[in-house]
């Protein structure tokens, strides 16, 4: 072989060794450039964490569902409000939706018992009933009333 050949032979295989190096150098500084976005990850907030059962009293006059009962809240300016939905089925299912109004600033934290009488709501006397609080459902403790008894004279006394 003679020296040209030679010579361009190598400089063929140098070439393609600086090329190399400068094509790894351009992917490692694009890698840099590029910042990795992470989303964060929303956490739920839960509001009033502490009541996931709810007890009450259900009462059956004629054919009419009421509910009665009580629940505490962190503050005495937490109002309970509670609304009844009846679904069509059968049996029907009766859902107690909870929820609570807070339109103060500052308030003293004081844990307050907030009591509640559902409006009268017809259903058969088979319908389920569950309940939602802030929208979560939650444990629905149902204690039958006594014959007799009214929901205006409603007392709950819950050992526990």
């Amino acid at each position: 072989m003679d020296k040209r050949t030679i010579l361009l032979v190598v400089s063929f295989f140098l070439l393609i060794i600086v090329g190399m190096f400068v094509f790894a150098y351009l992917k490692r500084a694009e890698m840099v450039q590029t910042p990795v976005v992470e989303t964060p990850v929303e956490e739920e907030v839960v509001l009033y964490p502490g009541i996931t059962r709810i007890d009450a009293k259900h009462y059956i006059i004629d054919g009419e569902h009421t509910f009665a009962g009580e629940l505490v809240l962190p503050t005495p300016c937490d109002l309970l409000e509670v609304d009844t939905t009846v679904r069509e089925s059968y049996p029907e299912q009766i859902v107690l939706n909870f929820n609570v109004i807070n339109n103060s600033e500052m308030c003293a934290q004081v844990m307050t018992t907030q009591r509640f009488i559902t409006e009268s709501v017809a259903a058969s006397p088979e319908a389920t009933v569950t309940a939602t609080f802030m929208g979560r459902v939650v444990e629905l403790n149902l204690i039958p009333a006594a014959p007799g008894e009214r929901p205006e004279e409603f007392e709950l006394f819950i050992k526990g």
